[in-house]
């Protein structure tokens, strides 16, 4: 089945890539309520989605022996023309690291890092068009690029996908823009240079949306994970930032009521 796609640069997925794929499903399964379908066919090496709602709102997969990052998050952009989106993120500084595949039946994907070493995704739909986008609790809502080099990665983001940059702050405090698309925000780019710990890289972060910041961070601990950031109020929510049992680590947000 064919579907049509989001605009150029939209966040359309998420996925974990996980050392422990059994644990990690149990953790999610039991903070957020995910239901896991992990694929038997041989095809999808072990992938598995995460449903709420009765929609998809993540991807699953084992991690691959040798690589360095055994538990991490990753974030998909959309495309309509992968081969032409991986080209100009290459024109633009950044690096292909993994050339478009095709994901049978679901469409293809690529992966790249920026001018600023963060590592990034394309997705070109097929038969899968992302995730759920309701942003009813348990679902993704906000991606943000934590980087070293903003000044590279602002423009980069801006050119390769067609977005308008809106600064949010430019202080040493607080330097980040949104990335727009007539008028929506889509993603958040981070000057993060000051604060990452030595030898953390630049890297792209998700937030999932929760009805209750407090009583989702007890649900963590709960069950075995850790709370790197405690929660906090802000202009844009009451959020806080945690880590499976594996040490992978993603933001959990309650949003403002609009």
């Amino acid at each position: 089945m064919t579907v049509r796609p989001l605009p150029l640069g939209t966040p359309c997925w998420i996925d974990l890539m996980s050392s422990d794929t059994a644990a990690a499903i149990d953790f999610y399964s039991a903070v957020f309520g995910w239901q896991a379908d992990v694929s038997d066919d041989p095809r999808y090496g072990g992938y598995g989605t995460f449903s709420k709602y009765d929609s998809p709102v993540a991807g699953v997969m084992p991690a691959q022996e040798g690589n360095p990052d055994q538990n991490v998050w990753s974030v998909y952009l959309a495309t309509d023309d992968i081969a032409a989106s991986s080209a100009k993120a290459e024109s633009a500084g950044g690096q292909v690291i993994m050339p478009a595949m095709t994901v049978p039946e679901q469409g293809q994907m690529a992966m790249l890092t920026d001018p600023a070493g963060a590592v990034i995704s394309l997705w070109q739909a097929g038969g899968h068009n992302g995730f759920d986008r309701s942003e009813r609790p348990g679902t993704p809502v906000w991606f943000e690029s934590m980087s070293r080099d903003y000044a590279k990665a602002v423009p980069f983001y801006t050119d390769v996908f067609d977005l308008t940059a809106q600064v949010q702050g430019d202080t040493d405090e607080f330097r980040y823009s949104t990335l727009t698309r007539a008028g929506e925000d889509l993603a958040g780019l981070m000057d993060a240079d000051g604060f990452l710990p030595a030898g953390v890289p630049s890297f792209w972060q998700v937030y999932i949306s929760s009805a209750d910041v407090d009583a989702t961070l007890a649900a963590v601990i709960a069950n075995g994970g850790t709370v790197d950031r405690p929660a906090e109020d802000t202009p844009y929510g009451r959020m806080a930032g945690v880590a499976d049992p594996l040490g992978a680590r993603f933001c959990v947000i309650t949003r403002p009521a609009s």
